[in-house]
């Protein structure tokens, strides 16, 4: 957690900012896809953490991805759905750029 006042005068993204376009960002994208939220109540924290750590953990293990992850609750317990999503939004950003940058390409 971060106190807004340690953020004054830095730029924040959201989960709205990911995707500016037409397409979804790759990590959102690979939550659809693996079918890991039901309410939607864990989802842009999750989603958050799962940029956070791709950009300094490329290839997550299940651990890396727990460690992450146990911030957020997810009241539905889709849990290996999220981890699914994670491996699967890795998978994606490395192909996409040839290094898992957390989506963004340069």
């Amino acid at each position: 957690m971060t106190r807004l006042a340690a953020v004054s005068g830095v730029s924040v993204t959201t989960i709205e900012g990911l995707s500016p376009g037409e397409r979804l960002h790759p990590v959102p994208q690979a939550f659809l896809d693996a079918e890991a939220f039901q309410c939607g109540y864990c989802t842009p924290g999750m989603v958050m953490a799962t940029i956070g750590l791709l950009r300094t953990h490329p290839t997550p293990s299940d651990q890396d991805i727990a460690k992450v992850m146990e911030r957020n609750v997810c009241r539905c317990g889709t849990y290996p759905r999220i981890v699914r999503a994670v491996k699967l939004a890795a998978e994606r950003l490395k192909s996409a750029d040839g290094v898992a940058s957390g989506g963004t390409r340069r």
